[in-house]
């Protein structure tokens, strides 16, 4: 990592009296390569730097005067002014429609987007404001990610979700199933996946609620989410089953939580026969299932919220959505993938590939076969981006919609403020309400025996 402004600043501060009141040409050039060689700096610059530190320099930049001193920082009271290329109205709004039409993607994945479906659009006629002012074409394709976060930050804060857990043990079962390690898996070959279950619950885990079912291949980020009526495994071993005929690649890999809706002999069984490598996480380690879980967030939460869902209605309406949007995500959303972590001191620094599609990232890998990319390059054309996020809108406020409508659960006496406690017999979760506490004067004198003791 090299130095910040004010370092290389600092240092020119430092070595320019030495360079000034050096007696020679010879010990004046030693100074500067040592300059040179810690800054960074062209040596034409670093003798330039060294020779007016601390003077005022006037120049004219711009038309107007500006006065500024080599070797020191700017104050903060006075900015340097530079006129904007992105200032314009129409092209925030250009930036928010896209930004919108991609469900909100961060800027380095909003310019790929950008520029894999601005012709598109522009051929379909979804971009009006382009006859008004061409202009806007070039400067949407040229701006630079930082800008674009810069300037939808403000639409970007708008948006906060926060979550919660309902995950629970699993049986002994899970001690016969190995944790996965990546001498174990080839992560680059698509076909090993990850698999989790997101809980709508609405804040209210009292009852049967709707669960949905998040499977991520981790070679192409490809992504299949399915609802369940509830966490009960004949349930999810169905969609796991259902879900494996949409993928286009073979199921070679399944890894799962510690989860009893996972961790179940039907499972085991099916991954034996199938000859499926089925694995687990660590437990109470959720980074084990990092590509899952950051698409339980970016893909689920973010497009069906935090509202609970409990009805069979819901759940017709939940995988009629999870049609659409699995097509969405998939053909038209990229993604960045991680390709190294590098550590200096304490600043970690992350480097990603470029962002691309799942539906790109099959096309170019060697293994898939050219059947399968044939069939996924017709189903790309045949589909319609605005008309099918016009879909999904539609769905979600219908899905949005049956939820506010919907009363919450009815809680009996016995369960104050949801705090139960789970008991375990026979592998049965049984529901029971709190005991009452222990009074003041039984707390006085359990903590007068433990002090004696």
């Amino acid at each position: 990592m090299g130095l910040t402004m004010r370092e290389r600043q600092a240092i020119i501060r430092e070595l320019a009296p030495k360079f000034r009141q050096a007696k020679s040409k010879k010990e004046r050039s030693q100074i500067v390569d040592q300059c040179v060689s810690i800054t960074g700096y062209t040596r034409w610059y670093a003798t330039y730097a060294l020779r007016l530190c601390g003077k005022e320099i006037t120049r004219i930049i711009d038309g107007q005067r500006v006065v500024f001193i080599p070797g020191h920082a700017r104050s903060p009271g006075s900015p340097r002014k530079r006129k904007s290329q992105y200032n314009s109205p129409a092209l925030l709004e250009a930036l928010k429609y896209f930004w919108a039409l991609s469900d909100g993607l961060c800027g380095k994945r909003l310019v790929a987007f950008i520029a894999q479906t601005f012709s598109a659009l522009k051929r379909d006629g979804e971009l009006p404001w382009l006859e008004k002012d061409p202009a806007l074409g070039s400067q949407l394709l040229r701006i630079s990610a930082a800008t674009l976060d810069r300037l939808l930050a403000t639409t970007k804060a708008k948006v906060q979700l926060k979550g919660r857990s309902t995950t629970r043990p699993g049986t002994l079962l899970k001690y016969h199933i190995p944790v996965r390690t990546h001498s174990d898996w080839n992560e680059h070959q698509p076909g090993f996946c990850e698999a989790d279950l997101v809980a709508h619950d609405g804040g209210s885990a009292y009852g049967d609620f709707i669960q949905s079912l998040n499977l991520v291949d981790i070679a192409t980020c490809w992504t299949e989410p399915i609802a369940v009526q509830n966490k009960a495994q004949c349930h999810v071993f169905a969609a796991l089953q259902q879900v494996r005929q949409r993928l286009p690649f073979k199921l070679l890999g399944l890894d799962s939580d510690n989860g009893s809706e996972f961790i179940n002999h039907q499972l085991v069984r099916y991954c034996d026969t199938e000859k499926i490598s089925f694995t687990r996480s660590r437990p109470y380690r959720k980074n084990d299932n990092c590509f899952v879980e950051q698409k339980n967030y970016s893909i689920i939460r973010r497009t069906v919220a935090y509202y609970r869902y409990d009805s069979p209605e819901q759940l017709a309406l939940l995988n009629e959505f999870y049609l659409s949007l699995r097509l969405y995500v998939n053909f038209f959303q990229p993604v960045m993938k991680l390709t190294e972590k590098i550590r200096t001191g304490s600043h970690l620094t992350r480097r990603y590939d470029v962002p691309k599609t799942p539906y790109h990232r099959l096309l170019d890998h060697s293994s898939v076969e050219d059947s399968i990319k044939d069939a996924l390059t017709q189903q790309y054309h045949l589909l319609h981006l605005v008309e099918l996020k016009r879909t999904i809108n539609g769905l979600q406020a219908r899905l949005f919609s049956s939820a506010i409508d919907r009363k919450p659960p009815r809680i009996p006496a016995g369960f104050p403020n949801e705090q139960h406690r789970l008991r375990r017999s026979n592998n049965i979760v049984i529901a029971r309400p709190n005991p009452p506490g222990p009074s003041k004067q039984d707390r006085a004198s359990i903590l007068t025996k433990n002090s004696k003791t």
